[in-house]
């Protein structure tokens, strides 16, 4: 029966993918790089940000990434001063799993920095019960976040659930021995995330929660 439900954050409660395409662009321009394609940029987003420029700009060298990742970092920070929105029903959805009692989590590619800059303007900095970026630990899909967040909360795969857009969101669960749910709507459409064989593809948020009930009331 599921206890901790591990989410991904931009892609699939955040819908920030334009922007991040935007200051990955604005970061290769100022680094003399030729900017990548909209669907190069979104392909990597879930990365790290090194793993990200990594993909996107193979042979740079380290100081190169380094370089790139403070650009990156300055244009996403001016371009956020406004917090990019949620995807529909992703409030409403969470606190109701919250008052349910479920463990609420986030594991992301973002740095410790981001996200706690956006956890704090939205309010959010006491919601989650667990949070794993991917500067202080291992980067999806290696499974570190999701094994340090089940050691946290004494909770086994069977109890886990990870929500997310991309294919390296569902990787890491496969890694870990967790179930996975994806979402469509995101970076990575269904037909790569079905490969993972998620408990399901979903095109709203929303859905997540009829999907945990139908596990839970299964399991009874």
């Amino acid at each position: 029966m599921p206890k901790l439900l591990i989410f991904d954050w931009d892609g699939t409660l955040c819908d920030s993918l334009s922007r991040i395409v935007y200051c990955l662009r604005c970061a290769a321009e100022s680094a003399g790089l030729p900017p990548p394609s909209d669907p190069d940029a979104r392909n990597i987003v879930g990365l790290g940000m090194v793993d990200a420029l990594t993909t996107l700009f193979p042979g740079m060298a380290r100081e190169q990434i380094d370089l790139m990742r403070d650009s990156y970092s300055r244009h996403f920070v001016e371009a956020d001063r406004e917090p990019s929105p949620f995807f529909s029903g992703v409030s409403e959805t969470l606190w109701r799993l919250k008052h349910q009692g479920y463990l609420l989590a986030v594991a992301t590619g973002k740095s410790r920095r981001g996200l706690d800059r956006v956890l704090q303007a939205r309010q959010l900095d006491q919601f989650f019960d667990g949070t794993r970026c991917a500067d202080e630990t291992a980067g999806k899909p290696h499974p570190l976040m999701l094994i340090e967040l089940m050691k946290e909360f004494a909770c086994s795969p069977e109890e886990s659930i990870m929500i997310g857009d991309t294919e390296y969101d569902l990787a890491m669960a496969a890694n870990a021995g967790m179930s996975s749910i994806g979402v469509s709507y995101g970076a990575h459409d269904s037909r790569r995330l079905s490969q993972y064989r998620p408990l399901a593809c979903l095109d709203k948020f929303s859905d997540v929660e009829v999907i945990i009930k139908n596990i839970k009331n299964s399991k009874l």
